[in-house]
């Protein structure tokens, strides 16, 4: 199934411009390096609010995933994956899923939707 329709605004504007090209961007601490999740406003690490955008390898392992089954919609699987930075993401698995995905190794992939900004999902590793 195809993410539905998101928006930018000036505080995810880099993260969208970064997911157009291809690239998953997360925050890094400019003060002691440590990553953090793309949404953190201070680093989880020291604290520091100052925080820039860089590029994530992309991979990253199934914490724990649902199944989303809504009336005259198709099924989606939503999950949580460890970035191998660190960091845990909140977005759609899509692909040819596993019935079980525990430890599942997986890669970023981008889907735009028709009138919205390209996101980042999450595909099985091992299919691409």
């Amino acid at each position: 199934m195809p993410v539905g329709i998101v928006q930018r605004d000036a505080a995810t504007a880099e993260f969208f411009d970064g997911a157009a090209r291809g690239d998953l961007l997360i925050r890094r601490c400019d003060g002691c390096g440590g990553w953090a999740a793309p949404q953190a406003r201070t680093c989880p690490h020291c604290a520091s609010p100052e925080l820039s955008w860089a590029p994530a390898a992309g991979t990253g392992t199934v914490v724990t995933w649902a199944v989303v089954h809504t009336k005259g919609l198709p099924t989606v699987t939503v999950g949580i994956v460890e970035l191998d930075e660190g960091p845990w993401m909140q977005l759609q698995l899509t692909g040819d899923l596993p019935e079980d995905l525990s430890d599942l190794r997986v890669r970023v992939a981008f889907e735009q939707p028709e009138g919205g900004e390209a996101v980042p999902v999450f595909t099985p590793a091992s299919t691409q």
